[in-house]
């Protein structure tokens, strides 16, 4: 199997509504966006996956070691691969055909690292640091993958990461009780007087639910301010990401229209409902 078939394949497993955007690419690009999705996926895997700590460290050290073999080939693509991984073969020409910066790279390897183990976020400025680290990161090499990349661009990439952020914690809240995590701010939760020993035993509360609240519209600015840093002359080659956009921005308003209710169940959207968005985004019709 060649590296870009292995990729290909742990993209397809995964069922994720970011895949179905990648349709919209010509083939390099959406080969391109296959190895990026691989790589995250993978790295994200050591967080949820290996149950001992120390042992997860030892695998995200690896990738930070594999990274960096990989960066110090790609100047010198006529030398012997040092590079070990399917993935990090598959990466090769993307980072120098599209210019990937290895700063992002290492940022999700960071974001992978707060997670080892999780502790709670004081704060919603760190809540805004992991954020970026495992989404905006992404968001910043994508949007070079996809297409013309000015600095309003990336500011674009960096919102919109932290608007997909925000809904993917909306959304797991439940899921993430059950494995002992909670990514809402202490700050916030203590705002409202929600108690953290409660979401971990999944009791809902009118104290929680403020604070998912607050969250939504935290979400709904950071989409706003990215979808107003776009250029208009780039709106076609980012097209993959607006679709996105409609998708996760259609989610968060199905969590809210169930009140947020998310402690005991994961609100999805159904595969008409993802197509059709998906088809209205593409067709320039973005969610308000």
């Amino acid at each position: 199997m060649t590296p870009e078939a292995f990729c290909r394949q742990i993209t397809a497993k995964a069922g994720s509504s970011f895949t179905l955007s990648f349709r919209l690419l010509p083939p390099a690009r959406r080969q391109a966006m296959e190895a990026l999705y691989a790589f995250c996926r993978e790295v994200d895997d050591i967080a949820d996956d290996i149950a001992d700590p120390a042992l997860a460290r030892v695998k995200l050290a690896w990738w930070r070691e594999e990274i960096h073999r990989l960066f110090a080939e790609v100047g010198t693509p006529k030398d012997p691969s040092t590079a070990q991984h399917p993935i990090s073969l598959a990466l090769k020409g993307p980072i120098k055909t599209y210019a990937l910066p290895l700063a992002d790279f290492e940022a999700v390897l960071d974001g992978v690292g707060m997670d080892l183990p999780h502790t709670a976020f004081q704060s919603l400025d760190e809540l805004n640091l992991y954020c970026d680290r495992v989404a905006g990161a992404v968001g910043r090499l994508s949007v070079r993958i996809f297409g013309v990349c000015s600095e309003q661009t990336l500011v674009y990439a960096s919102e919109l990461g932290l608007a997909f952020q925000y809904t993917n914690i909306l959304r797991d809240v439940g899921e993430d009780a059950r494995r002992a995590r909670i990514y809402l701010p202490t700050s916030m939760l203590q705002a409202q007087g929600a108690k953290t020993g409660s979401i971990l035993n999944l009791e809902d509360s009118p104290e929680l639910r403020r604070v998912l609240g607050e969250l939504h519209q935290l979400a709904e600015q950071a989409y706003d301010r990215a979808l107003a840093s776009l250029p208009t002359q780039e709106r076609r080659a980012q097209r993959p990401g607006l679709v996105m956009t409609a998708i996760y921005r259609d989610l968060l308003r199905s969590i809210a229209s169930l009140d947020y209710d998310v402690l005991n169940q994961r609100v999805r959207l159904g595969p008409l409902r993802k197509l059709w968005v998906a088809l209205l985004a593409a067709l320039g019709r973005m969610p308000r």
